[in-house]
């Protein structure tokens, strides 16, 4: 492969030697301003040649084709094929596949990129997990596409939960907590601390990865098959992009694919 300025993915235990993942940085990308450099996502208002030619190193330095999901905070789960890059798939915030040489790819500001492999490397996973979209149940789903789809066991998996807005940083509303089941004063300590404000507004830190893991557990993932990056997007200017601290940004990717 090229090499890119990105992130090697640690598992629980070593991938399969069929399987390859990374996370992208800011960095080894032609955008300026505030998408530079790497920026990989189409809809923020970059130079569509820019972001072109990003995507292109993309793929080459991973030696595999991309697909770029319509993501929209859902909980929409796309099998991807040969016939998928380049085609026009629905909207989704997750995709899976068995073929060779098909990256599943998602795009993130501050979002939690989340990446499943099968433990015998039949099958993999990628998906975007927003609040909303891990609150209506993403994970959920893209485990049980790989349970139906591919025959593999939540137990089979193994799970790296990528760079995102870490649990210093996300700051949410009453509304984030409903979302997933929780009520004020009534919360886990894990997943939201109370933050006191000084106009007295209820707010609470949200812990993005430790959310994701909980559902993933329940899911049937075991708890020491599931690996952190521990990185917050928002605190780390100068390797990540962050929607939440600038506003106008870029997107990072997080892929993983299928050699053979």
């Amino acid at each position: 492969m090229e090499k890119l300025p990105w992130l090697q993915p640690q598992w629980p235990t070593p991938l399969p030697p069929n399987l390859g993942a990374v996370m992208s940085t800011r960095h080894g990308g032609v955008s300026t301003g505030p998408w530079a450099s790497l920026n990989l996502g189409g809809a923020c208002g970059d130079d569509p040649a820019h972001v072109a030619l990003n995507r292109a190193r993309f793929a080459a330095a991973v030696a595999a084709r991309p697909v770029w999901l319509r993501q929209v905070h859902g909980t929409a789960v796309v099998r991807l094929t040969a016939a998928s890059a380049g085609a026009e798939l629905p909207p989704a915030d997750a995709a899976w596949t068995t073929e060779a040489g098909i990256a599943c790819s998602v795009l993130v500001a501050d979002c939690l990129p989340v990446l499943l492999a099968a433990r015998d490397g039949r099958a993999v996973a990628a998906a975007h997990a927003g609040w909303r979209g891990l609150a209506a149940g993403v994970l959920e789903a893209t485990v049980a596409a790989l349970a139906q789809g591919a025959g593999v066991a939540a137990r089979d998996l193994q799970v790296w939960l990528g760079p995102c807005i870490g649990p210093q940083a996300f700051e949410v509303g009453a509304d984030v907590l409903a979302g997933f089941g929780a009520q004020a004063g009534k919360v886990d300590p894990v997943q939201f601390v109370h933050r006191a404000r000084p106009d007295g507004a209820a707010r609470w830190l949200a812990n993005l990865p430790e959310l994701a893991a909980c559902r993933l557990r329940a899911a049937g993932v075991p708890a020491a098959a599931i690996s952190r990056a521990g990185r917050c997007t928002f605190s780390e200017p100068s390797d990540f992009f962050s929607f939440r601290r600038d506003g106008v940004t870029g997107r990072l990717a997080a892929a993983i694919w299928r050699r053979g």
